[in-house]
Formats: C-alpha cells, sequence, structure tokens
C-alpha cells in the first residue's frame, strides 16, 4: 500500500501549518483548508475548459495537486514570495527538493508512486500544459481569497496594497481560462466558490475540546488525499479514480448550507438520518446548485448523493446493487471500466472514518481528550478491524 500511518499523519499536519501567520488574521488559516479550496477551484476551471471540447487530463491535476501538497506541509513557514524567489534559483531549489524528497523517502514505500514524486520535484517543468495552468491558477486564487479575509483585518493600507497588487498580477496571466476569468467578473459560479470556502468557517467536533481545531473543508481535504492514495492502490480506470478524487472532494458539500451535524445526532433516529438526508438534497437543490452551471448538477448530484454507496453507470441508470449491493471488489473485477463510470462510495467512507481517527488520535496523544475522543477511536478501530478493500488491507492503517 502507498499509504501507511505515518504518511497519513504527515498528510495530517496539514492542519498545523498557519497561514498569513504574519498579519492579523480573523481566524487561523491552514494549509489543509487552502488546498481543499483549491481542488474546489481546479474542478470548476477544468469543467469550463471542457465545455470548449478540450480534453482534460484530470489525472495529472490530481497527482501535481497532492504533491505539491506535501511539498508544502515540509516547507511550511516558506513566505510565498521568498519560495517565489527560491524556485528562480535553480541550484537553491534543488538543493531544497532534496530535503524534501530525503523526508518522504523514509515513509513512502518504494514503488510507482514515490518515483512520481521524485520526478515532480526534480523534472524541469515550464508548466505551460493546460493541466499546469489550471492548477497553478487554482492555487493562485485560493490565496486570494484568503487574503480578503486577511485585508479586512489588517490596518495597514500600504502592505494590503502590495500584496493584492502582487497577486492580481500573477492571477491575470491565467485570464484566458475561462473560469478565471467568470471568477474576475464575479459571476454566478463565485458564489459557489464563496460557499465552498465557507467550509474552513465550520469546526468538526464543535462540542468536544480537541487539539488542533479542523473545519469542514480541511476535512474534506483530508478525506481526498486518502481516497486518492487508495484507488492509486486499486489500479482505478481514469472515471474511476476522477469520480472516486471528486467524490471524497464533495462529499460533505451540502453542509455549505446544514452546517456540520455530528454522527450521533444523525444515529440518534433513523427518521432523523432520512429527513436530513431528505433536507441536504432540497438545499441542495435551492441553495448550492444555482450557482453552478446546469450540465454539471446531474455529477454533482452523483457524487453528493448516498454519497457512501458504491455505484456504477448501467444502461444510463445509476446503479448500487443487483441481486446485492455493489462491493469495491466487484468494481475492481466487473467494472473497473470508463464506461461504467464506478465510484467506490465505500472507499470514500472508509476515509472519512480514517480521518475522524486521525482527529481523535492527534488530539489525544497531544494530552487533550475525552470519553467521546477515546470512544471514537475504539469504535473505528473495531469497525475496520481485519477490512480489506479488493485484497487491500487497509485495517493496517490503525496498527
Amino acid at each position: 500500500m502507498i499509504l501507511n500511518s505515518k504518511l497519513a499523519n504527515e498528510l495530517f499536519r496539514g492542519f498545523y501549518i498557519e497561514r498569513w501567520n504574519d498579519r492579523i488574521r480573523p481566524m487561523m488559516l491552514t494549509e489543509m483548508d487552502k488546498h481543499g479550496h483549491k481542488l474546489v477551484l481546479a474542478y470548476c476551471i477544468g469543467k469550463y475548459e471542457e465545455t470548449q471540447g478540450t480534453k482534460i487530463n484530470w489525472n495529472l491535476i490530481f497527482s501535481d495537486a497532492i504533491f505539491e501538497f506535501l511539498r508544502r506541509i515540509i516547507i511550511s513557514d516558506i513566505k510565498s514570495p521568498i519560495y517565489q524567489e527560491i524556485k528562480q534559483n535553480q541550484e537553491v531549489f534543488k538543493k531544497l527538493n532534496e530535503y524534501i524528497f530525503a523526508q518522504y523517502e523514509k515513509i513512502i514505500p518504494p514503488q510507482i508512486f514515490l518515483n512520481d514524486f521524485q520526478n515532480f520535484l526534480f523534472n524541469k517543468n515550464n508548466r505551460t500544459s493546460l493541466e499546469y495552468r489550471i492548477i497553478d491558477a487554482a492555487h493562485i486564487y485560493a490565496s486570494y481569497w484568503e487574503f480578503k479575509l486577511v485585508k479586512c483585518a489588517n490596518p495597514f493600507q500600504y502592505q494590503n496594497e502590495k500584496i493584492e497588487r502582487e497577486m492580481m498580477n500573477r492571477l491575470m496571466k491565467y485570464d484566458d481560462l475561462i473560469g478565471i476569468d467568470k471568477l474576475q467578473k464575479n459571476e454566478s459560479i463565485t458564489n459557489f466558490i464563496d460557499l465552498c470556502g465557507q467550509l474552513r468557517f465550520q469546526i468538526r467536533w464543535a462540542q468536544t475540546p480537541r487539539v488542533p481545531k479542523t473545519s469542514v473543508l480541511g476535512h474534506i481535504m483530508l478525506v481526498t488525499a486518502i481516497t486518492y492514495l487508495i484507488s492509486l492502490d486499486l489500479n482505478c480506470c481514469d472515471k474511476r479514480l476522477y469520480n472516486n478524487f471528486f467524490g471524497a472532494l464533495f462529499h460533505d458539500l451540502p453542509e455549505a448550507v446544514t452546517r456540520d451535524i455530528i454522527s450521533p445526532v444523525k444515529r440518534s433516529s433513523e427518521k432523523l438520518d432520512n429527513l436530513i438526508t431528505k433536507l441536504e438534497k432540497e438545499l441542495a437543490d435551492n441553495e448550492i446548485f444555482p450557482y453552478v452551471e446546469k450540465n454539471w448538477i446531474e455529477e454533482l448530484r452523483y457524487f453528493t448523493q448516498n454519497e457512501f454507496d458504491n455505484k456504477i453507470k448501467f444502461n444510463g441508470n445509476t446503479v448500487n446493487q443487483f441481486d446485492a449491493p455493489i462491493t469495491t471488489k466487484d468494481i475492481s473485477e466487473k467494472y473497473n471500466e470508463d464506461k461504467f463510470s464506478p465510484i467506490d462510495g465505500e472507499i470514500i467512507r472508509f476515509s472519512d472514518h480514517y480521518s475522524a481517527y486521525l482527529e481523535a488520535k492527534n488530539s489525544i496523544d497531544a494530552g487533550i481528550k475525552s470519553k467521546e475522543l477515546l470512544d471514537a477511536c475504539d469504535d473505528m478501530k473495531a469497525k475496520y478491524k481485519n477490512k480489506t478493500f479488493a485484497e487491500l488491507k487497509v485495517f493496517e492503517l490503525y496498527n
């Protein structure tokens, strides 16, 4: 397996890395949140380019986004202007990347993923292809979105003007991308990006003392990274990898309008759980989907409705069972083809639970623990005891 407990904890460090920490901030802004928002932006920008008939290599976007996230975890406190200067000096940048690779070489198993990460770090790339431009534009806009929050809290006008001017100059290079143009013109997609960005304001486990505090937006980033690494191990076809990645990214999208309803409350009554599901669907239809393009809505529904079911498309219909519920093993053996548009909701659910486990376990290890956190860890370890996905031993992640 690519993913192991050491790499999972390294991914989790994204919650500890604070951004804009030399400015007054109205709230803590973390690397994890920023990269979650960046992926939402990449989805939207990429979908707009697809509407023009352009074929997007989404796998390249996925790998580049995850590799850049891993790099940012290591370099953490280097300010963006300093980092841009370092990148201009090839010798210094190479030394920095050698240090980064040395850290991950200790914890990532020596296989294709590690080789690809090494190529990402050391291959000279002018990043002019459409896929790189999409992810780079998303990266800059996500930072600009954060800056607008920071700007309101900082009275230093000359600094604000300098930062904004530099950001706008960087963003102008991507004005030819339809999505960036629409965001600059404040069209309705801006409201969708804002709604998703506001998921960083929603704190998980809100009633339980815990460190670090984690947001819904950061949580979906961690779930997406975990789902992606497991999906690579399963040798998913392109459409399955695409569905798993964005299914994980948008699995909590309805919480943009419902807020984070804790699992014990949802599970307290089957009728309540069904009612919440019904309300989430109605609110998504009324308060989220009107802001996105109409031809995206069916796909977003595929990601967000019954989001933890394994599903395929069969004869034009969404199917989650035949004689019995479809398993990940079934998908790997029978439906791992683009024509079936498979999605492993079961893996997204595991990643969701494992992310919650990491949230609880890191707090306990830091000395902030409660019965709720201890019980959550025990329950999740018991739930996935001896669990495999198509012979992939995910239960080992709890050892």
